[in-house]
């Protein structure tokens, strides 16, 4: 698993990336981190700034919360409608 960095020091990477004239590959080599993860921090950083289409940080997190509340809506909707089912055999409609 690939070890996490902090927001902090990405933010100082993608910037030295941006401003520098050096290619992305001496940049990250320059701050020991691969090619390919520098050019992913770049990437999010231009959905971020919203130079590229894309769904930004705080709003996926957003998605994945809503998504959660509908898998355990869905759930108790589940158990609920079986209860119903269950309940319902038993009563004599007279």
């Amino acid at each position: 698993m690939p070890k996490a960095f902090p927001i902090e020091f990405r933010r100082d990477v993608v910037a030295v990336a941006r401003s520098s004239d050096a290619p992305i590959a001496q940049v990250a080599r320059d701050f020991g981190v691969s090619e390919s993860c520098l050019q992913r921090w770049l990437k999010m950083d231009d959905i971020e700034e919203g130079r590229r289409p894309g769904v930004k940080q705080g709003e996926s997190a957003e998605l994945r919360e809503a998504n959660k509340r509908i898998r355990l809506l869905e759930q108790e909707n589940e158990v609920l409608r079986r209860a119903a089912v269950y309940l319902g055999r038993g009563v004599n409609p007279k």
